[in-house]
């Protein structure tokens, strides 16, 4: 699958004890070029869990481009991972260029 800086994906996550898996969405931050280049794509996730915390950003239907979601949720930009794209399920969105930005803020602020 072909995936793009802002796509919002559908994943399999691990159980915390590894005893199976639960489909969590998630968001693709590394760009173009790398997705591109590379069998990984670098990701944030994504939960309907809302607690204000300063490492999150709130995230609704007006903040995508294109695509539905399903709950109110927020981005976790502090929980930055890799994962090879095959084992993306589907894209179900694109997020704003604006918001995307705040993303960005916020990965490069915990550094």
């Amino acid at each position: 699958m072909k995936l793009f800086q802002r796509d919002i994906i559908l994943l399999p996550y691990p159980f915390t004890d590894l005893s199976g898996k639960k489909v969590r969405p998630a968001l693709v931050i590394s760009n173009d070029d790398y997705n591109n280049e590379t069998n990984d794509c670098i990701m944030v996730p994504i939960t309907s869990v809302i607690k204000d915390d300063p490492f999150s950003i709130s995230l609704t239907q007006k903040d995508l481009e294109e695509g539905k979601l399903f709950k109110p949720s927020r981005i976790k930009f502090d929980k930055v991972f890799s994962l090879e794209k095959d084992l993306v399920i589907m894209k179900i969105g694109k997020l704003d260029s604006n918001v995307f930005k705040d993303i960005k803020k916020g990965v490069i602020s915990l550094f």
